[in-house]
């Protein structure tokens, strides 16, 4: 007996797939691991995959369907291995907080390059507004760096229900994959919109000022209106692979517009005369934070990329 589906869950060792409306408990085969794709997770949430039962009423996953996108990072600090969050993604939500915990800024830049690089819509969610009553100057100042970058920042609050009704009509029909740091209330956001899910939700660490994590795999959840909500742990860092220097600008999308007016075609922007992007950092026409996070990239990451 053969079938496809959809994999809801990925633990390592075993993977929920739903196949004609059934949940099928699945192993690998194992050849799906030497593909030469060096990655830590080779069926991924979001794969849609072929499956097979045996005599002894055991499925197995034995082939991928290609993947039309997918979210990427590197497996770990001194890793050339990727890890694959989820894959067959309509759009991307990035969670983000400017307290309890604060999201470090280069991560989310980090976040949206890779979203940039598979072609994946992404929206930043600044949550916990309601904690951010006496600094209206913070908020404003975070709209102005990825508003004016072409990004879409929504200001929610799960606990006030802020924002909650425009997240929800944006997931209607989709597959949206919801990542962002330990702590900055993912699951608490999910279940405040789909309260009948099951989702485990936790708090912030009083001794580190960080996340506690809820989710351990990825999972992703039906939802009413259609689509699927992926859950992600929390994830603490967010190392690129896959994209060369010569290519990292092009997925900061204020660089893009601005590159045409550089002196040297082939411009790096950072230390030639005559750059439009230098030019427009110094002017205030690109967040100096954005343009600083690819500085940081590019001499951080370029061990990792070659």
């Amino acid at each position: 007996m053969t079938g496809q589906g959809i994999v809801t869950q990925a633990t390592g060792s075993w993977y929920s797939v739903e196949c004609e409306g059934q949940s099928l408990r699945c192993r690998i085969r194992g050849k799906l691991r030497l593909k030469g794709v060096r990655s830590t997770n080779p069926v991924v949430v979001g794969d849609i995959v072929r499956v097979e039962c045996d005599a002894q009423g055991e499925w197995t996953i034995y082939d991928i369907v290609p993947r039309r996108n997918y979210i990427i990072r590197r497996a770990s600090n001194l890793s050339k291995e990727s890890h694959i969050i989820a894959a067959n993604i309509d759009q991307a939500f990035i969670v983000v907080t400017l307290i309890q915990p604060q999201t470090a800024l280069e991560f989310v830049d980090r976040f949206l390059i890779t979203c940039e690089a598979y072609k994946v819509p992404a929206t930043i969610l600044l949550a916990k507004i309601d904690l951010l009553e006496g600094a209206p100057e913070a908020v404003a100042e975070f709209h102005e760096i990825y508003e004016s970058a072409g990004y879409r920042v929504i200001d929610i609050s799960a606990t006030e229900g802020i924002g909650i009704d425009s997240i929800k009509s944006m997931l209607e029909g989709k597959v949206t994959l919801i990542s962002g740091n330990s702590g900055v209330g993912k699951s608490t956001l999910i279940s405040t919109i789909y309260p009948d899910l099951d989702i485990r939700t936790g708090e912030i660490s009083d001794s580190f000022h960080k996340g506690k994590h809820t989710t351990t795999f990825s999972t992703m959840y039906p939802v009413e209106s259609g689509g699927y909500i992926i859950d992600t742990p929390g994830i603490k860092g967010f190392g690129l692979i896959e994209i060369e220097d010569k290519e990292l600008w092009h997925y900061f999308p204020e660089m893009i517009s601005t590159a045409g007016s550089c002196r040297f075609y082939n411009c790096t922007h950072t230390h030639e005369p005559g750059c439009a992007v230098v030019e427009a950092v110094k002017e205030g026409r690109i967040a100096y934070s954005r343009y600083e996070s690819y500085l940081k990239i590019l001499d951080d990451d370029d061990k990792y990329r070659k």
